[in-house]
């Protein structure tokens, strides 16, 4: 392709508080429409702004995470259009002056491999409300639960080349977001949303394209693919001697496509002058410090020290820290006596299952760990301990007194094992045979039948020399 696509993303971030960014109303989710209502929030001559201490604190934390720079002064802003959803006329949010700027995060891109993207600046705002457009035929509702919500507005440079590196830098984002405690992140509530801008030049320009900007994205996989078609239809404009007008865009993702919603507004649009109600927000070093030493282990140091500490493969460990509970859980299980790739290969291939379905961990670390015990010192296979896991979410028994209630307990008595193996051998002659002719592959199969025989008790390990010495 001799064009070149330039992507930066505008990222809403709903900030995790009891209350709102500017009055003392609920800051909650799934209420009844119009439920979270108060006079601030319906904009009602009088009713003054106070800010939220938490959402500043919150809003500092991510910005800090994002490796942005925490500004001592910053200053809030009204920021006015016209629309049903916003009662005041305005919103009020910042402009000149921002909390933070200048940050930095590394994605893996899978273009262009381990790639920077600064973060232009990070800034509080307070949500507008909702337009419903399926209650009512034929009319507009609007619940104003959301307005007021506390929001970080979190910008990126125009540093994705890609559709791909869009969705990864989101991913990190999100990511760092939850690990810092700020947000759930959660775009199926709402919790997390993003404005895409995109561009193109031709490869080797520097200037600037004519960007739109694609709204109504509910999911990473939508924003890849919102983009991927936006950079096909501006190709093709190009390409056809047309023009890039710079508009704002509604993603259909049922049939995959894009319509024009109105002509893209600039900051004059929006008339931003500093807010008369609101003094400048002043943050002293000696706090923003306190908070960058609060934060939890991120992403990145987390997953080097998995490698380094625990001996883990990269992708393993970069599974493990994807998400931070799971991370906490397979710390937890090692701390409580597991060995590290044990653990690992148990979350990995069985507990992750049970977290992605249900959210929840149904074994206890601790258990885990006994349980991974058992495997080590040969009480159970572990084929057998899948099945000891699978009944422990719903008993109080130790892991062995379940292995023993189920009967998968192995043996390892040697009288015991050489019955099972003297019945195998006499009931395959010709195997045996064969054996004795140099087949030593066979020996798999004398273990298999041994553990057939025995219904899965024998312990395999004692099986095997207890055979070659029968063979000879």
């Amino acid at each position: 392709m001799t064009w070149e696509c330039v992507i930066g993303l505008e990222v809403h971030v709903q900030l995790a508080t009891r209350t709102k960014m500017f009055c003392a109303q609920a800051n909650a989710f799934g209420h009844e429409p119009n439920s979270l209502i108060d006079p601030y929030t319906l904009g009602l001559p009088g009713a003054l702004p106070v800010p939220n201490a938490e959402a500043v604190k919150l809003g500092t934390r991510a910005a800090l995470a994002l490796g942005c720079k925490v500004h001592p002064v910053s200053i809030f802003a009204r920021k006015h259009y016209f629309y049903p959803d916003l009662p005041k006329g305005y919103q009020i949010s910042q402009f000149e002056e921002p909390l933070a700027t200048g940050g930095q995060v590394w994605i893996e891109s899978p273009e262009r491999g381990r790639i920077s993207i600064g973060v232009t600046r990070l800034h509080l705002e307070e949500d507008a409300g909702k337009s419903l457009h399926d209650r009512l035929p034929g009319r507009t509702a609007v619940d104003l639960n959301r307005a007021g919500v506390p929001l970080a507005e979190i910008v990126s440079e125009p540093d994705l080349r890609s559709p791909a590196e869009a969705r990864a830098y989101l991913t990190l984002l999100r990511q760092l977001l939850v690990y810092a405690g700020v947000s759930d992140c959660s775009m199926e509530k709402g919790t997390l949303r993003v404005d895409a801008n995109i561009s193109i030049r031709r490869l080797g320009e520097t200037k600037l394209g004519t960007k739109t900007e694609v709204k109504n994205l509910n999911s990473f996989a939508n924003v890849e693919k919102a983009l991927e078609v936006e950079l096909v239809r501006q190709v093709g404009v190009m390409e056809s001697g047309g023009t890039i007008r710079q508009v704002t865009l509604l993603f259909n993702a049922g049939t995959g496509t894009t319509r024009e919603m109105r002509s893209k507004e600039g900051s004059n649009d929006y008339r931003y002058f500093p807010d008369p109600d609101l003094p400048p927000l002043v943050l002293e070093p000696a706090w923003i410090e306190e908070q960058r030493a609060s934060l939890p282990e991120l992403p990145d140091a987390k997953r080097e020290r998995f490698t380094s500490q625990f001996g883990l493969p990269a992708y393993h460990a970069a599974t493990l820290c994807a998400e931070r509970p799971v991370a906490d859980y397979f710390e937890g299980t090692v701390e409580a006596g597991a060995e590290p790739k044990a653990a690992a290969d148990w979350i990995l291939e069985t507990v992750l299952t049970d977290y992605n379905e249900s959210g929840a961990f149904p074994v206890a670390p601790e258990r885990l760990a006994a349980l991974t015990a058992l495997v080590k010192d040969g009480t159970v296979s572990k084929q057998a301990a899948k099945q000891v896991y699978g009944e422990l979410a719903a008993t109080l028994e130790s892991p062995r007194g379940v292995a023993e209630r189920l009967g998968v307990v192995q043996v390892s008595d040697t009288g015991a094992l050489e019955g099972w193996v003297d019945e195998v051998l006499a009931a395959h002659t010709a195997e045996v045979a064969r054996y004795k002719g140099g087949d030593a592959k066979l020996i798999g199969f004398f273990v298999g039948q041994v553990m057939k025989k025995s219904k899965g008790k024998a312990d395999p390990k004692a099986v095997q020399p207890i055979l070659q010495a029968k063979l000879g």
